[in-house]
């Protein structure tokens, strides 16, 4: 068998090319890229260089290389908002919601598998080519909304990392200086950053493991019922009374900044896109291992549910538990033990909060430099990114730090807030992997195509209902009702308008077909 390593000539051929007046600057020069070269993992494989259309054979060692990104994007599926609506979802629903929690990480997975399909074909990421496919106007705008879904899931991760710190300290770190700690991460991630894309994804692996020991701990310590557990995922049932629950399990699986940072993260392989045969490999082993994943934080969220079905489904406490008192209760409903369950949630919390805050500012650096072709050096887009959440999370801290009521309320203003967003991620992504311009051969099919479309419509509809359902009980007031309207219609408008936009795509893009690299 013979070993063969990709060579840098063959890495620079993009698919995508762009007309430029000074031909003489290479492309990295001149465009904003989620990894440079000389960051990317080198793929060491078999020599498939007797016909580049042809899929190499399956190699355990090329899919442990292209091993990374997929876990690193399930962190979106774990973070304590996540948690939140497991707990949640557990106590009032018990295990009836298990089929909807197992459907909806399906979705999820389905929305993830697309993106990393776009970045894999095109050799650029989501927030790249929305730049690029939509006016000027138009991507501003999709800018802005994106950093705004960004901004309120980064709140509630900061917040949930914070409540964990403020448990392992048993009280004596109050919930800003929670906040203050979790800002370092900033810092850490640069320090990893330095030392690889492998370095960081290993310590990714660390933090999920941990989560998936801790809750496992809690899971062995609650000894639900198995029975119970498999009706739960095998039978679907929905009641008037588990309806909110539900529309909060599925509102929490597709993050919007989770599809712009999934495009990017497959970017860290150095991957051939001259010839077809590499890319579907590429796609199959980023398939499998998204796959992995995302099994996994299904198991991790199944544990969290049935472990709060178990002790609060049917009890008077089940309507009162959020993410602040829920270390609490545990306590109070499993005892102490050998090991305090209070700190074994406390630690798969902050496992959790920690991973999705490092994720986040990932996502931001990828969001802001694709969407404003940013040529910024990393430590300054990381402290810019870091500082749009942080300065927010830490008043949110000290304003609602001495009240949980006033705190879950504000959960579900950052809810909504990242469910008006879903739409700004979703249209751009089936439109553009739907196009042949754009995609090649590696479009998605008719079948594929409309069950994706319906997904995103089934989403974008349950999270209709909830912003709904909110501001009908919220919004009071002749003139907070007037502007709310007027920003409902024009959300609205602005939605059309994407549709109509995406529909139109092949006729005036900017960017030379992906066929003609490939030819």
């Amino acid at each position: 068998m013979t070993t063969t390593t990709m060579t840098p000539q063959e890495h620079d051929q993009p698919l995508l090319h762009h007309d430029t007046t000074n031909s003489s600057l290479s492309h990295d020069e001149l465009e904003e890229t989620a990894y440079d070269s000389d960051d990317k993992v080198h793929i060491v494989g078999i020599d498939d260089a007797g016909d580049s259309d042809a899929t190499p054979p399956f190699s355990w060692k090329k899919l442990w290389l292209f091993t990374g990104p997929g876990f690193l994007m399930s962190i979106a599926f774990l973070d304590p908002g996540n948690l939140e609506g497991d707990l949640q979802a557990g106590a009032i629903a018990g295990n009836s919601l298990l089929w909807l929690l197992m459907w909806a990480t399906a979705m999820g997975l389905l929305v993830q598998l697309l993106s990393a399909r776009l970045g894999v074909a095109t050799g650029r990421h989501l927030a790249e080519l929305c730049r690029e496919e939509y006016p000027g106007w138009a991507g501003l705008v999709l800018w802005v909304m994106a950093e705004l879904a960004l901004i309120g899931a980064d709140i509630q991760e900061v917040i949930g990392s914070a409540i964990a710190i403020k448990i392992l300290s048993n009280g004596a770190l109050p919930l800003w200086a929670g906040v203050v700690i979790t800002a370092s991460d900033c810092f850490i991630f640069l320090l990893l950053e330095n030392y690889g894309v492998r370095k960081l994804e290993a310590v990714f692996a660390v933090l999920i493991a941990t989560m998936a020991l801790s809750f496992a701990w809690m899971f062995g310590e609650a000894k639900p019922s198995g029975t119970e557990l498999l009706l739960g995922i095998l039978i679907p049932k929905l009641s008037s009374r588990t309806i909110k629950q539900a529309v909060g399990v599925v509102g929490c699986i597709i993050m919007p900044h989770n599809v712009f940072l999934h495009s990017a993260l497959v970017q860290s392989r150095e991957i051939d896109h001259s010839k077809k045969g590499r890319v579907q490999e590429a796609l199959n082993y980023y398939s499998i291992e998204s796959t992995i994943a995302l099994i996994i934080s299904f198991v991790i969220n199944l544990f969290v549910t049935t472990v709060f079905a178990k002790g609060f489904y049917n009890t008077p406490l089940a309507d009162s538990i959020g993410l602040v008192n829920a270390g609490q209760y545990l306590e109070e409903k499993y005892g102490g033990g050998l090991f305090p369950i209070l700190y074994i949630w406390g630690i798969g919390l902050l496992a959790a909060g920690q991973s999705s805050t490092i994720t986040g500012t990932y996502a931001g650096q990828f969001i802001m430099g694709g969407f404003l072709n940013l040529r910024l050096k990393k430590w300054m887009r990381a402290l810019i990114t870091r500082s749009c959440a942080i300065i927010p999370t830490i008043i949110v801290a000290l304003v609602f730090d001495t009240s949980e009521d006033t705190l879950d309320v504000l959960n579900e203003w950052l809810n909504v807030l990242q469910s008006i967003q879903i739409p700004f991620a979703l249209i751009p992504l089936l439109f553009l992997v739907s196009s042949e311009r754009i995609m090649g051969s590696f479009k998605i099919g008719n079948v594929l195509k409309m069950v994706a479309w319906l997904v995103a419509a089934l989403v974008m509809v349950i999270n209709g209902y909830l912003l709904v359902d909110f501001f009908s009980n919220e919004v009071n007031g002749v003139l907070f009702g007037s502007v709310v309207c007027a920003f409902t219609a024009g959300y609205a408008a602005f939605i059309v308008y994407l549709v109509f936009q995406g529909m139109t795509l092949p006729r005036w893009s900017k960017s030379k077909s992906v066929t003609d690299t490939l030819n």
